[in-house]
C-alpha cells in the first residue's frame, strides 16, 4: 500500500463523508482567497525548505487485488531500462527544482516495487546521491509482495540500499486472501517475513487489514495473536475500505459478500490497540505500531507537513520549487499513465501533470489533519513553525464545538498543544470536519476584520 495518494488515507475508517466536507470547506473559502492570499499568506518559505523525503512509485502489478483501486497497471511487457532511465531523470529534475540539500528518507510503494530490478532501485539512489546528501543510515523502504518471488529478491534489494522492508501481509486467513485476490498465501506469507527480519532486523513493517468479509471480532483477534509472534517491531493496520468500481465492492453491493457493521468494526479497532499493547507495541499514529522505538521515519515526515517529492507515474509531492524562484510549497501530481508518463518525462524531464500553490490557509489544514493522526498530536512549537502569527489556542480555544469535544474527552487543548486522547484517535475522522471548519472559521474571521479595517481607512 502506498501512502500519499490522498492526504486522508491511512484512516481506520471510512473517509467518503470527511472527503465531502473537506471539499465543501474548500469552495467555502474561494470568495474570500483573493484577499485572503494579500492579507494574511506567509511570504516567508515553509520550515524544512533544505530537506524533503522522497517517494518513488512502481505503478506495475502481475494482477489487481478484488479491493484495490490505487493507481497500478498491469502490463503486457514491461521495459525496466526505460522505466528506470525515467525514474532517474524524473528525481534528478525534482531534486533540482527543489534545491534540498538533504534526503532524509527513500520510500518505494507501488503498485508492486518488490517487481522492479534491485538494479533500479540502486540507479534511483545512486541518483539521489549525485544531487543531495543522502546519509548512510537513512531509511530506505521497500513495499514487498510476499510471494516466493519477492521473498527471492529480499537479499538483492539490500544489496541495492533498500535497509527496511513494509510487506503486505494483509491477512494470515487463507479464506480472506483468496477474497481479496491477493496472489500469496499465509505460508508466503511467513517466510517471506522470516527472511526479511533476517536481512534486515528491527526494520521490517507488516501490513494487516481487518473488516474483512466473513471476519468477526475473535477471528480478528485470533489472526492477530498468530502474527505477533513472527512479526517485527512494526504494525500497519487498514480497515477495508470498499471502492466502488472494484470486484469487492460489487460482490458486496449483489450481496454475495457482506462485510461487518460499523460497530464490529470499530470494535475491531480498539481489540487490535488492546492486543498490540499487551504485546509491547505502543500506537504513535492512528494506523501504525512500534516497539522498540522502530517508527516508520519516512511517514512521520508526511504527518509532520515536512516536504516530500513524489517520483513516478500518479505519484504526489509537496514542495517549494524553490529553482524558479518559489516560495511557497506546492501539492503536485504526476502523470498517473506510465505510458503517458514516460514520454513526458523523456520530453521535458518530469511528468507533472498538476500543481497547485497551498496559500496559508491551505498548507494549515494540512498540518492539522496530518498531525491529529499521530498520538503526541500538534505541539504548539511545531504549529508556530508554520502559524507565529496566531496559535492553536487563538484559533481553537474559543470555539463551543471544540470545547465540547474536550469535554466529551475526545480532544486535548492545553499548553503543550493540541491532540486526540485514546478514544477520540479512534473517531479522527469525526473530529476532523469540525477542526477544519473552526480553521476556516478563523480564516474567515481575519479576513473581515483587515477588510473593515481598510474600508475605515
Amino acid at each position: 500500500m502506498s501512502f500519499m495518494y490522498d492526504i486522508f488515507f491511512y484512516s481506520p475508517w471510512p473517509r467518503r463523508a470527511l472527503l465531502r466536507q473537506h471539499h465543501a470547506l474548500q469552495c467555502l473559502g474561494r470568495a474570500v482567497a483573493s484577499v485572503r492570499l494579500r492579507s494574511i499568506a506567509t511570504h516567508r518559505l515553509p520550515p524544512h525548505a533544505d530537506e524533503a523525503s522522497l517517494y518513488v512509485h512502481w505503478p506495475y502489478c502481475l494482477k489487481r487485488c478484488s479491493y484495490c483501486n490505487f493507481n497500478k497497471y498491469i502490463p503486457r511487457s514491461q521495459n525496466h531500462g526505460v522505466m528506470t532511465e525515467c525514474l532517474q531523470k524524473e528525481t534528478q529534475t525534482l531534486l533540482q527544482l527543489s534545491q534540498v540539500s538533504r534526503i532524509s528518507s527513500v520510500f518505494f510503494g507501488g503498485g508492486t516495487p518488490s517487481l522492479a530490478q534491485p538494479s533500479t532501485i540502486a540507479a534511483v539512489l545512486e541518483t539521489v546521491s549525485k544531487n543531495a546528501h543522502l546519509s548512510d543510515d537513512a531509511e530506505v523502504t521497500l513495499e514487498v509482495n510476499p510471494t516466493p518471488a519477492g521473498k527471492a529478491s529480499l537479499k538483492d534489494f539490500v544489496l541495492a540500499g533498500v535497509n527496511r522492508f513494509s510487506i503486505g501481509i494483509q491477512s494470515l486467513n487463507d479464506d480472506h486472501l483468496r477474497t481479496l485476490g491477493r496472489d500469496h498465501n499465509s505460508q508466503h506469507a511467513l517466510l517471506t517475513v522470516s527472511e526479511a527480519r533476517t536481512l534486515c532486523p528491527g526494520r521490517v513493517s507488516v501490513d494487516v487489514m481487518f473488516a474483512l468479509p466473513g471476519q468477526s471480532v475473535k477471528s480478528w483477534e485470533s489472526e492477530l495473536e498468530k502474527l505477533l509472534p513472527v512479526c517485527d517491531d512494526h504494525v500497519s493496520l487498514y480497515q477495508l475500505t470498499l471502492e466502488r468500481g472494484t470486484q469487492l465492492f460489487k460482490q458486496v453491493e449483489t450481496g454475495e459478500l457482506s462485510v461487518p457493521g460499523d460497530d464490529v468494526t470499530a470494535d475491531m479497532y480498539k481489540s487490535a490497540r488492546r492486543v498490540l499493547e499487551n504485546a509491547g507495541f505502543c500506537q504513535y499514529e492512528v494506523s501504525s505500531f512500534a516497539k522498540n522505538n522502530a517508527v516508520s521515519e519516512h511517514n512521520i515526515g508526511y504527518w509532520m507537513s515536512h516536504q516530500y517529492i513524489g517520483v513516478g507515474p500518479g505519484a504526489h509531492g509537496r514542495f517549494v520549487p524553490r529553482a524558479v524562484g518559489g516560495a511557497q510549497r506546492e501539492a503536485r501530481t504526476q502523470t498517473l499513465e506510465p505510458d503517458v508518463w514516460i514520454r513526458e518525462v523523456q520530453r521535458h524531464g518530469h511528468g507533472t501533470r498538476r500543481r497547485i500553490q497551498l496559500d496559508h490557509h491551505g498548507l494549515l489544514e494540512e498540518v492539522l489533519v496530518m498531525g491529529l493522526r499521530m498520538n503526541e498530536g500538534i505541539t504548539q512549537q511545531h504549529w508556530e513553525l508554520f502559524s507565529p502569527e496566531a496559535d492553536l489556542q487563538q484559533i481553537f480555544g474559543m470555539s463551543e464545538n471544540v470545547q465540547e469535544l474536550q469535554a466529551g474527552g475526545l480532544l486535548i487543548l492545553n499548553d503543550r498543544g493540541l491532540r486526540c486522547s485514546w478514544e477520540g484517535l479512534a473517531l479522527l475522522d469525526s473530529i476532523l470536519p469540525t477542526m477544519l471548519l473552526e480553521l476556516e472559521t478563523f480564516f474567515q474571521s481575519r479576513v473581515s476584520a483587515e477588510t473593515q479595517t481598510f474600508r475605515e481607512t
